[in-house]
């Protein structure tokens, strides 16, 4: 394919980023505030950290600069759980989408205060990116922690956790990865587990929702949740 011009990371054009046509996602773009640190890492960090989109495959070891174990996570919010499981686990590298500019600002502050070296991010559509720039049979791992659980009947349609996306996962996978779901949401925590169920790629690590993993840390919400009873269902599933 052509080569694409450079991507423009800077905040002050006001522009979104670009995503081509596609009837139904499973995000809605909210103009959100950056503070004044999280602008001005990422208008300095994303140059050197960011991937910037690109329809065709990525060369993940000229990304890192090296080879490893990579896990793609889908959705990072502000980005704390993916930093602290990045400089937790600096032998595997971690490349992080998410399409909401504050939150990618306030990971590209954490990346320059902690010093992370093993973590890079996309500002873009997740399914775009797994379906044009991963390769086959090569991530580690894939994370995806309590994406919009779209709680509305008639909007179930968006929710990320769809039998097409999940099949397109499982061929990004090496033989032997993981994807981790976990949501607060129980009704979205069984479509999940009948969606993974049914992929005949992936086999369950449990008998139905697993225990939460050492490496997936509580975050304040989850622990505000849990102390008022709030549900929380982890799902492993594995590449055969």
């Amino acid at each position: 394919m052509d080569e694409l011009p450079p991507a423009d990371f800077s905040t002050d054009s006001g522009q979104q980023p670009r995503f081509s046509q596609r009837t139904i996602r499973s995000f809605v773009l909210r103009q959100g505030r950056l503070s004044d640190a999280q602008a001005r890492c990422y208008e300095e960090m994303m140059p050197t950290v960011g991937i910037p989109y690109r329809p065709a495959v990525l060369d993940l070891d000229q990304a890192f600069g090296r080879a490893a174990p990579r896990i793609l996570e889908i959705g990072f919010g502000m980005g704390e759980t993916t930093a602290r499981i990045a400089l937790a686990h600096p032998q595997q590298d971690y490349l992080a989408i998410e399409v909401h500019t504050p939150g990618v600002g306030s990971l590209c502050k954490q990346i320059a205060d902690q010093q992370i070296g093993n973590l890079r991010i996309m500002q873009h559509d997740a399914v775009e990116v797994m379906r044009d720039m991963i390769p086959e049979d090569t991530l580690a791992g894939v994370h995806i922690f309590f994406p919009d659980p779209w709680p509305k009947k008639r909007h179930h349609k968006r929710r990320l956790v769809q039998p097409d996306f999940v099949a397109l996962i499982a061929s990004r996978l090496a033989p032997g990865g993981y994807l981790h779901c976990a949501t607060d949401w129980e009704d979205y925590a069984a479509q999940m587990l009948e969606v993974l169920g049914g992929e005949p790629l992936l086999q369950n690590t449990a008998a139905d929702y697993a225990p939460r993993p050492a490496y997936r840390p509580l975050t304040k919400f989850e622990q505000r949740g849990l102390r008022l009873g709030h549900g929380v269902w982890d799902l492993v599933f594995r590449r055969r």
